[in-house]
């Protein structure tokens, strides 16, 4: 049998990239609650409620503001500046 006494030099990433697919806590989070706010936002530009479309949009930044604060903790896709690695 003979024996490959060449070597090869392969070009390898340090590691392989994040891949989630933003399929995260904070980004569920911030998608249902924003939905949820869309269609009650929408119920009341239907029936013309004023108190209701700002419950709406409250429930729209308040789910915004809890994906921000999620991913801050550590639930979220991590940024790319986290992702490239530390000399």
């Amino acid at each position: 049998m003979a024996e490959n006494t060449s070597t090869e030099t392969a070009y390898l990433p340090d590691a392989a990239p994040f891949h989630n697919e933003g399929k995260t806590v904070a980004a569920w989070v911030a998608m249902i609650g924003v939905t949820l706010g869309a269609i009650i936002a929408a119920a009341g530009f239907i029936g013309p409620w004023l108190w209701v479309i700002i419950v709406g949009a409250v429930i729209v930044v308040a789910s915004l503001v809890a994906g921000v604060v999620l991913r801050a903790m550590g639930h979220g896709q991590p940024s790319q500046s986290a992702r490239e690695p530390r000399a």
